[in-house]
């Protein structure tokens, strides 16, 4: 859970509840002079079957001061031997998109540290569940189950979408049963929320409740458009304001977590931010979308394919390219080796240039071993072809202290305590003499900021 001023974003996986049958109403198919009503009925019988109820089991280690931990002060105090491990338990929902394998697609949080995962199908079936592979920087795990009497819903080109577009979101809030709300598309793109390191959000007034984590938004032809995962709420209730992963963003990622069990991103090697209306007038661009490349890294894909700085990227693989994070969203999902071809502005003219995806590679280092105000975050090294030196933020567990500092998965620590660093050993080799207070200069989406912790 992440409070933002006079905001709350509420993450929809919650502890397990008693899941009481639905009650069912009978409604007239026709009005007084047999006009046929509106309804949705015949799309949900046939997309309900597919989003299922994902209940996990997790053993999590309870935290003691280390005072307490010492035996000879339990026997002073006559401290009772408490169990440091207790077993958890939460609710959360999928949608199978894949029934002849048995791949169902859910959120990250929602199966996150899950020692055991079962599947409950609208039939009554509850099925054990395999984790394929999940990636935090998105929110997109996949699970597997016996793939016998599956149902699947069909997956839409999510960037057909339009503001006005209607929707339904169904999941399993409360533990009720499953439910369906509608409304419509509010935003699309909407990103800088600080939920993911990935964010490309549909927003949607349709009310996702707890619970419904995972579950599918489709359209009104019962294809999927995107997974449930986020409200924002000043008290943790609805107030119609919900975001939603689009579905081509959950295609992608599936993708190499059934290939690879990971997500394996590569990188262009350039620093990018957006353009604005003002640097657009200035630049005589003739757009107002895109995203302007103030650096390109040396030796990298970037460098290689001819991009320069002052560079506006403005499509990639035929697609308008809306701002910086974008194109990192669009960059950040293809593979090593992977070509991609990028249109961009120039001295007012624009041209095509193709790249080939660089591999990134990562050297890791667990926060708690540098600083317990750094605990739940994973440091990297990031060595690929064209790698910006600094410290990268490769992953930040929800509600660590690393967490509620401010990082997220993609920052760049380029220096601590106005130190440059070039990677972990750097930081490693600081740890023993930190001192009470952390200044991080960071870098993220390519824009630089300071984060201070005491």
């Amino acid at each position: 859970m992440r409070r933002f001023p006079a905001l709350l974003i509420v993450f929809l996986a919650v502890a397990a509840l008693a899941t009481p049958a639905p009650a069912r109403a009978v409604l007239p198919l026709a009005d007084a002079q047999g006009h046929p009503l509106p309804t949705l009925a015949p799309m949900l019988e046939a997309v309900t079957p597919a989003v299922v109820n994902i209940a996990t089991r997790s053993t999590v280690t309870v935290r003691e001061s280390p005072l307490q931990q010492d035996p000879m002060f339990r026997f002073f105090f006559d401290l009772p031997n408490r169990p440091r491990q207790r077993e958890t338990q939460s609710l959360g929902s999928g949608v199978v998109v894949d029934a002849k394998h048995g791949y169902v697609l859910t959120n990250h949080h929602v199966v996150d540290g899950a020692d055991q995962i079962e599947v409950t199908l609208t039939d009554g079936r509850t099925l054990k569940a395999d984790l394929v592979g999940t990636d935090a920087e998105t929110d997109v795990a996949v699970i597997h189950v016996p793939p016998e009497g599956l149902t699947q819903v069909p997956m839409a080109d999510s960037d057909d979408l339009r503001v006005g577009d209607y929707v339904v979101a169904i999941g399993n809030p409360f533990g009720l049963g499953q439910t369906v709300t509608s409304g419509i598309v509010s935003a699309l793109g909407r990103s800088g929320l600080g939920i993911e390191g990935y964010e490309d959000f549909i927003q949607t007034d349709a009310s996702i409740n707890p619970g419904n984590s995972g579950g599918a938004l489709v359209d009104l032809a019962g294809n999927l458009v995107g997974l449930n995962t986020a409200i924002v709420s000043p008290r943790g209730g609805n107030v119609g304001i919900g975001f939603a992963i689009p579905a081509n963003m959950a295609r992608d990622v599936m993708a190499q977590l059934i290939a690879y069990g990971e997500v394996r991103r590569g990188q262009l090697g350039v620093v990018i931010q957006d353009v604005t209306p003002a640097m657009a007038r200035a630049m005589d661009l003739g757009v107002t979308e895109g995203a302007i490349v103030p650096q390109v890294m040396e030796g990298s894909p970037a460098e290689e394919a001819g991009i320069r700085a002052g560079d506006v990227i403005v499509g990639v693989n035929g697609r308008a390219v809306k701002g910086a994070s974008d194109l990192r969203n669009r960059v950040g999902l293809l593979r090593a080796g992977d070509k991609v071809r990028l249109e961009l502005i120039r001295d007012g003219k624009r041209r095509t240039v193709t790249a080939t995806i660089g591999e990134r590679q990562v050297t890791q280092l667990a926060g708690e071993d540098v600083s317990p105000r750094l605990a739940g975050a994973v440091f990297g090294d990031v060595t690929g072809k064209g790698a910006q030196p600094g410290i990268a933020v490769a992953a930040v567990e929800r509600g660590s202290p690393a967490w509620a500092a401010g990082l997220r998965p993609g920052d760049v620590i380029v220096s601590v305590n106005r130190k440059d660093v070039g990677g972990v050993a750097d930081l490693k080799a600081m740890a023993d003499r930190l001192g009470d207070t952390l200044l991080l200069n960071v870098q993220r989406d390519g824009q630089a900021f300071f984060i201070l912790i005491q």
